[in-house]
């Protein structure tokens, strides 16, 4: 057995994964996580690196560059122009990230859930009642970016982007083992709510949540990193047009993308819980 298949073996177990991701010192693990991540010491740099490919299916032949500055320089890399097209069909509302396909499905009412059995509410997410009005009935779908993915997100349609609500929260782990663990564990992490209208009208609204090691979210148009240091009003009035597949922004590490549209779209082919999807893909479809 090599040492990356006994290393999953552990970590595959529900007990031991929960424990060392969730029962630590989380807010105090994620801010040392963002400080280590960004020094530019070679040794550092290379050693984190190889470590990470060892707990992880780490790719870099998709980067754009091979050297990198740092650990969060890697985390946040670019990809070779051309690898992510977005589907041009104007019906079609596309993946905003690359990301494994989580819960997914109608919104009844304004009631979703994170896992089969594990419902939350609109409301709890967003915090805006109007905001759930927009999407009451409506779809939503989550996905899940893993450690090792491309962590850039982009707008997933032609859109107007109207204002930027940051929620703070939690770090809990978003991952499966977690989901079904922690109630209404979108609600309580860090988050960001960010509100759009597409260029045929409909509201659809992206909400990246935060994450342990990851409590942080850089947002272009904003020029600015969003997190838990983030201090003053976290409303951010917006009046920003994006095109389909232009970059929003980034991760610093991975974690979770929900998005909600109107009830008149509905999923595209091979959508499925677990399937593995690339920025650009077809995910919504307007009837």
């Amino acid at each position: 057995m090599t040492v990356k298949a006994l290393i999953a073996s552990f970590t595959q177990q529900e007990d031991l994964n929960f424990l060392l991701t969730n029962r630590i010192p989380r807010a105090a693990l994620t801010r040392f996580m963002g400080w280590f991540s960004k020094l530019e010491n070679p040794f550092v740099r290379d050693f984190s690196i190889a470590l990470w490919k060892l707990f992880s299916d780490l790719d870099l032949s998709e980067a754009r560059k091979t050297h990198f500055t740092s650990l969060h320089d890697c985390f946040t890399r670019e990809l070779k122009p051309g690898l992510r097209p977005f589907d041009p069909d104007p019906s079609v509302v596309a993946s905003p990230s690359d990301g494994i396909v989580g819960a997914h499905g109608k919104i009844a009412d304004t009631e979703l859930f994170q896992v089969k059995g594990a419902p939350y509410s609109l409301l709890d997410l967003l915090g805006d009642s109007a905001l759930v009005d927009q999407h009451r009935n409506g779809s939503f779908v989550t996905l899940r970016l893993t450690s090792s993915m491309y962590h850039r997100f982009h707008a997933p349609h032609d859109a107007h982007i109207e204002r930027v609500t940051l929620i703070h929260g939690d770090v809990w782990n978003v991952n499966p083992i977690a989901l079904k663990r922690v109630e209404r564990l979108f609600c309580k992490n860090e988050r960001a709510v960010i509100r759009t209208h597409l260029s045929t009208g409909e509201a659809v609204t992206l909400v990246p949540v935060a994450a342990i090691l990851v409590a942080s979210i850089r947002l272009h148009f904003l020029d600015m990193v969003l997190n838990a240091q983030t201090k003053g009003p976290v409303n951010f009035p917006c009046d920003v047009n994006v095109s389909k597949g232009e970059e929003l922004g980034w991760f610093e590490h991975g974690s979770t993308i929900i998005i909600l549209a109107p009830g008149n779209f509905s999923f595209c082919d091979g959508i499925a819980e677990g399937t593995r999807i690339r920025a650009g893909q077809a995910l919504l479809r307007r009837r």
